[in-house]
């Protein structure tokens, strides 16, 4: 046991002093049983009543200190405190005899609650005690010190230990099943995006997906470029409010439902209107948001729809950057609201930009803040896609300890020259029925595929096919009609409108029918083949050849 000569100022022993005092007049002793005189303490004094601070601290479980003066020299440790890192002498400085305190860096702390009077903690520090390896907190309180003979009072300081090894050791368990639920999510989350985006022959796509910082759980971004034939493409970005391995499933399914109702080819509103369905039966409490485009090289245009998704941004040819604010529903799930589409011009030169809100929202600030600092740095950026991805990233400062999940998904429509340019080239006839359209549409699809230079079997495939599409749609259609013929650097493409909106179905004619094997034909010779219901009415029927 160590005692000292000084008083702490603390409540038994103010009512042990006072006590004493009132009665006799004098300063009590420190035992009932005589004792020794303590030596002298430093700077003059001799002090009493050791056994008041023993029997306010010594009974305490958790290791205690007490120090005082600028080189906080020991005054007092209780059982626990010896017990837990062994003797110390008193009246020595901390630096000399406290090296378990030394060694965690409590003095600088120490120094600081004596001067500012303010308690101050260090939590969860590992220090080397006479059981092993320990995790303790440590809290230090200022105390005044008395010395009674003269009354002066002298600045300590209280240190007091609190074991938290197990505690620490459950919150390291704890760090480590998130951090294994948090990687699961992640690897959950990036299988259930595309590996490998499509590359569609008329458009360059890129995209990039980040997950929150270390302390964030992997949220619900997932984004999509789905072919739809005919040579168009679909671009489709979403947001599944929410974290973990649940917010990332729900991803998976709308994601996978999304591009089963693109297959169908309808317009986007109507995409939209489906998954809205399908996301109020599979997560009714989750909200979700989506964007889904569709680009058509044949029109020059980007159709989209919104359902409570944060505007698409579009850049021009000629620079000039804008926010698309069309038609926007409410987010899916929410059922009762009939989606509508928009559409804006996109040419060769013109790329655009989808995104999820962790690109452009932050805590401190409104959001449009972020969409102007987006469509500013996307202004500036006029290289691939893939390089305009890392561009808004860095722009935006979205780092590795970023608090929230980022998307990008970048188009851009590039304008070509030269002999790149002949290889992307359209054609169409306007056909007004009669028994004269079928031969008009062979001599115009002849003549067109012949300056094309293709080959002769790739010439008559395109001929044939031409012919049956055009004969299929004077049988089962009605005007207006039209031809159209497309190639592209990688694939011939033969397309038919008309404005009847029965879509074509592929069937088996018997051996006596004399009708009935047209669409059969074209689906035999074809490496792809579908039909679509236009938004202005009428249908589109076509087909594609892949050139080797």
């Amino acid at each position: 046991m160590n005692l000292t000569r000084w008083s702490i100022r603390l409540p038994g022993a103010q009512r042990r002093n006072a006590a004493a005092r009132a009665e006799t007049g004098s300063v009590p002793a420190a035992r009932t049983e005589p004792q020794p005189t303590p030596p002298a303490a430093p700077g003059g004094g001799r002090g009493v009543d050791a056994a008041a601070v023993h029997e306010l601290l010594g009974p305490v479980p958790a290791p205690v200190a007490v120090v005082h003066g600028a080189e906080h020299r020991l005054v007092y440790t209780n059982d626990a405190y010896t017990t837990a890192f062994g003797s110390r002498a008193a009246g020595n400085p901390a630096r000399e005899t406290l090296s378990e305190l030394v060694d965690v860096g409590l003095l600088p702390l120490m120094d600081q609650v004596r001067r500012s009077g303010t308690s101050r903690t260090l939590k969860s520090r590992r220090v080397a005690s006479a059981g092993g390896e320990a995790v303790y907190t440590f809290t230090c309180t200022p105390v005044d010190l008395l010395t009674p003979e003269d009354g002066t009072t002298a600045t300590g300081v209280l240190v007091f230990a609190s074991d938290v090894t197990d505690q620490a050791a459950s919150a390291e368990r704890l760090r480590e099943s998130e951090s294994h639920q948090r990687e699961a999510a992640v690897t959950l989350q990036r299988s259930l995006l595309p590996q490998k985006l499509e590359q569609p022959d008329d458009l360059r796509v890129a995209a990039t997906y980040q997950p929150g910082g270390i302390d964030a759980a992997v949220g619900g971004d997932w984004y999509d470029v789905i072919t739809l034939g005919a040579g168009r493409t679909a671009a489709v970005i979403g947001d599944v409010m929410g974290r973990g391995v649940r917010a990332a499933a729900v991803m998976g399914q709308l994601r996978t439902a999304v591009r089963a109702y693109a297959r169908l080819d309808l317009p986007p509103h109507e995409v939209i209107q489906l998954l809205d369905g399908l996301a109020g039966e599979i997560a009714p409490s989750q909200i979700a948001t989506c964007a889904y485009t569709v680009y058509d090289p044949n029109e020059g245009t980007l159709t989209y729809a919104s359902a409570g998704h944060l505007p698409l941004i579009v850049r021009d040819a000629d620079g000039e950057v804008r926010r698309v604010t069309g038609p926007t529903g409410p987010p899916l799930g929410t059922g009762g609201w009939l989606h509508t589409s928009g559409s804006v011009p996109f040419g060769p030169g013109a790329s655009a930009v989808l995104y999820t809100d962790g690109l452009v929202e932050r805590r401190d600030a409104d959001i449009d803040v972020g969409l102007t600092a987006l469509e500013r740095a996307f202004a500036g950026s006029g290289d691939s896609p893939q390089i305009v991805c890392d561009r808004l990233l860095r722009a935006l400062g979205i780092t590795g300890d970023h608090d929230d999940d980022v998307a990008v998904l970048v188009l851009a429509c590039p304008e070509r020259e030269g002999e790149e340019a002949d290889l992307f080239r359209g054609a169409a006839l306007e056909l007004l029925g009669g028994v004269e359209a079928a031969s008009r549409a062979r001599a115009f699809a002849e003549g067109v595929l012949t300056s094309w230079r293709f080959p002769e079997e790739l010439r008559e495939l395109g001929v044939l096919t031409a012919s049956e599409l055009v004969g299929n749609s004077l049988k089962h259609g009605k005007a207006p009609m039209r031809l159209r013929l497309r190639r592209t650097d990688r694939r011939l493409i033969v397309e038919v409108t008309d404005g009847d909106e029965h879509l074509p179905r592929r069937q088996q004619a018997d051996a006596a029918d004399e009708t009935g094997r047209g669409i059969a034909v074209v689906a035999t010779i074809a490496t792809e083949w579908g039909s679509r219901r236009l938004p202005e009415g009428g249908k589109a029927v076509w087909a594609e050849f892949e050139l080797t």
